[in-house]
């Protein structure tokens, strides 16, 4: 057995004190390493998604501290599973407090905590105990068609992100992604006594987009739409698809009464503005991770940010907290413009605040004068791509013994792949090959995935790697076949079935989302919700 599979170099942390560790105030990352498709048929309620084929090069970001505390979690299998794999990998980047899960999901699940189906779930409770505890107004789709073919003044929007507009939308919504709202709203709104309608394509964004407003003190009267576009089309209304409407500009003269309602609102959550020497301290800290997050839009951060900052837009770092911040407990700093701009960080904040993590704002925003230490890319070893020039890739694939991987997403497999190839992710990687196997070529449009899944094949033997694209298989005249029904719904660990076709017509999925969405609060343990700081 390689060493990189000793389960003596990875300590087991047993439920129990994982429990402990997730509750006792001290920085702690629980990462999920199963692909996306098993983690979200089922995962514990804190854990962060860190697929094994991405690891090296995903865990960086989420996990920027190599002294955190690190729990990593699989299924559970016997012997030497994915999470003893992932931990040796961990420790070859530095991460010096590796442990995982005793028994990972099958044993959390045996200790009586729930296994939670789907992606973003801290996010999608915390919408659904907003709308409890505050009692957000809301409108169904019947009433709001009503309204809309009556011509009754109102303002429609659509909080999410501009791509999602694009694709389908209630009709007439104006996009205004829900961390542009307090920035932007003033600029569409006719008078104080408009009725303003927020919607997702479900429930969260329609959520907290109508609570932003409503606490920034609009007169007008706000209401998020009841299920969003998945309700509209259950109640057999049609959807809008392909809107051009573009989100509308900074209202100007929003840095008046908006502004003091979202510092005051950020101050009440004890989420602080920070001079640049303060924020510096945070950053200076050696026990402590701080996120440096500029919250703008993506227009505005191609322009220019902070060196050091990532880009996570407000609106969406609400939506799914667990994408962008994989530690708990962690520090998080805010970063805007200035001017009108200057009020969407504070808000941002505030709710960060509700759920649960130490947020702060930075005075002048991305012009602070602020070191941000640059993040460390992880060493990936060579590998040789091969084009269709001079024949090389054609006589490659005569070789006896040559094996033909491809990497690429399942379900793009089964629509068209090159014939011979089998499809396969890097966790499968052990099973894909047989014993003795020394060629081989990879199949990716992304050559750090088979960089990756280079670092595993050459512990199983197989030396004489490179890799390729499907379009240069397809130029050199390599036959193509495809498998619809393969590889299996089981076996595609890299898809959510879950969510399926939910945005594509499929009512009967649409139902049993809605159904998820509105049950995750009785699924949750009081540890659970304890960790949201509504108010």
């Amino acid at each position: 057995m390689t060493t990189h599979l000793d389960t003596a170099c990875v300590p087991a942390v047993a439920c129990a004190q994982l429990q402990t560790w997730l509750t006792d105030g001290d920085e702690v990352a629980l990462l999920d390493v199963r692909e996306p498709g098993q983690y979200g048929e089922g995962h514990p309620f804190f854990s962060v998604n860190v697929p094994y084929s991405r690891l090296e090069v995903a865990v960086g970001a989420l996990v920027p501290r190599r002294a955190t505390r690190l729990v990593l979690l699989d299924g559970g299998e016997p012997g030497a599973g994915l999470a003893v794999r992932a931990a040796a990998r961990l420790q070859g980047l530095g991460y010096t407090a590796v442990h995982r899960l005793d028994g990972g999901a099958a044993a959390w699940a045996e200790s009586g905590r729930a296994l939670f189906k789907g992606i973003n779930v801290p996010s999608k409770t915390f919408g659904e105990l907003v709308e409890h505890a505050r009692h957000t107004p809301s409108i169904g789709a019947a009433e709001l068609q009503r309204r809309l073919a009556a011509h009754e003044p109102l303002l429609l929007v659509d909080g999410r992100t501009l791509a999602e507009h694009r694709k389908m939308t209630i009709p007439g919504a104006i996009p205004i992604p829900n961390g542009e709202l307090a920035a932007r709203i003033a600029s569409v709104l006719p008078d104080a006594r408009t009725p303003v309608v927020v919607h997702c394509a479900g429930r969260t964004r329609s959520i907290i987009g109508a609570q932003i407003l409503i606490d920034l003190g609009l007169p007008n009267p706000v209401y998020a739409l009841e299920n969003g576009t998945q309700g509209w089309r259950l109640a057999g209304f049609d959807l809008e698809h392909g809107s051009a409407r573009q989100v509308p500009p900074t209202a100007l003269d929003a840095a008046g009464p908006l502004r003091e309602a979202a510092l005051a609102r950020a101050a009440r959550q004890a989420a602080p503005r920070l001079t640049a020497a303060q924020a510096q301290a945070w950053l200076d800290d050696p026990g402590r991770t701080t996120y440096v997050l500029d919250v703008r839009s993506a227009a505005e951060f191609a322009h220019g940010t902070l060196a050091g900052a990532r880009h996570a837009p407000g609106g969406q770092l609400l939506q799914a907290t667990d994408l962008v911040i994989g530690v708990r407990a962690a520090r998080v700093l805010l970063l805007d413009g200035d001017g009108p701009q200057g009020l969407r960080a504070p808000v941002i904040a505030s709710w960060l605040r509700q759920l649960g993590f130490e947020a702060a704002t930075v005075e002048h925003g991305i012009h602070a004068p602020l070191r941000v230490p640059a993040p460390v890319p992880p060493a990936l070893p060579a590998l040789a791509q091969i084009a269709q020039d001079n024949g090389v890739l054609a006589a490659r694939l005569r070789t006896p013994g040559h094996v033909l991987l491809d990497l690429r997403l399942s379900l793009d497999h089964r629509r068209g792949h090159a014939a011979g190839a089998r499809w396969t992710l890097r966790p499968r990687l052990d099973t894909a090959v047989e014993p003795g196997t020394r060629t081989a070529t990879l199949i990716s449009d992304d050559d750090t995935i088979a960089r990756l899944a280079a670092i595993d094949l050459r512990e199983q033997g197989v030396l004489d790697l490179a890799w390729t694209r499907p379009a240069d298989l397809q130029a050199i005249g390599h036959p193509t076949d495809s498998t619809p029904d393969r590889p299996s719904d089981l076996d595609a660990i890299d898809y959510l079935f879950f969510v399926h076709d939910r945005h594509d017509g499929n009512l009967d999925a649409a139902r049993r989302y809605l159904e998820w969405e509105t049950g995750l609060i009785a699924q949750c343990q009081a540890d659970e919700i304890g960790a949201f700081r509504l108010s």
